[in-house]
């Protein structure tokens, strides 16, 4: 695989996954939902609450009505039996204007009872819709996660996989390139052995110097060979103190 291949696999794995981070997140948006729930029911229940004040403050106008027409009653009995007929009549007109009063706050604080009624039917139809939805969407929410994280642990294996070409790959061409560099070491050994190439860090003279001590290894093997053909005993006696001296090896060439 050449490295164009590679680089554009790598760039379209980067775009593809630029491409799935902009896909909607099923979690956030179940979670968005749920709050909306959550504000809606608090809405209802404010005006449950609202609603609730309301008759309340009507409950204690309709008390103090009632009692008011109450005492008007007692006030024409009491103006009757004292011989005050203008007085209970007075009383009894005030009560009879009262009391048409009172229907009308009893009309106001019937259609608030039922609104209570149906804003609390529909607060606990709410409350009961939202707490299945919770349950639906915390297992949604498990479910995806639990997907997610095997599709990222599949991604992974997969990521590996489709790397391991590019990783032969480069150990091939490792491989060439010290083979090359060894066969370099190599010839370049061969040319400074056979003079073709000029080794600067030696001295001016060091081809004289080298031809000579080739010469005297030579002659010193000659000298060795002579002297094994002669039998000659001075000969083996050192060469038997050189290999078996009481220096040991450390002892060989030191003669």
């Amino acid at each position: 695989m050449s490295d164009n291949t590679a680089r554009v696999r790598t760039i379209f794995r980067s775009k593809t996954k630029k491409t799935l981070d902009k896909i909607e997140d099923p979690r956030e948006t179940l979670d968005d939902s749920y709050e909306q729930q959550l504000k809606l029911l608090q809405q209802v229940r404010q005006a449950v609450a609202d609603v609730a004040t309301a008759k309340k403050r009507i409950d204690l106008q309709g008390q103090e009505m009632g009692a008011r027409y109450q005492r008007l009653g007692e006030q024409a009995r009491e103006a009757m039996a004292q011989g005050r007929e203008d007085l209970a009549r007075a009383a009894l007109e005030r009560r009879a204007l009262l009391e048409s009063q009172v229907a009308k706050l009893q009309d106001q604080f019937n259609s608030l009872q039922q609104q209570t009624a149906q804003l609390q039917s529909r607060e606990r139809q709410l409350s009961e819709q939202i707490a299945a939805f919770r349950i639906e969407k915390e297992t949604i929410k498990a479910t995806y996660t639990a997907s997610a994280a095997q599709v990222k642990a599949n991604e992974a294996v997969a990521g590996i996989g489709a790397s391991v070409d590019d990783i032969g790959a480069s150990l091939d061409r490792a491989r060439d390139r010290v083979a090359q560099m060894q066969a370099r070491a190599a010839a370049t050994d061969e040319l400074l052995a056979s003079g073709a190439l000029k080794d600067l860090t030696a001295s001016p003279d060091a081809d004289i110097e080298r031809q000579l001590a080739q010469l005297s290894a030579q002659a010193e093997i000659d000298r060795q060979l002579k002297a094994m053909q002669q039998g000659d005993a001075a000969g083996e006696g050192t060469t038997r103190q050189r290999s078996d001296g009481a220096e040991g090896w450390l002892g060989i060439g030191q003669g």
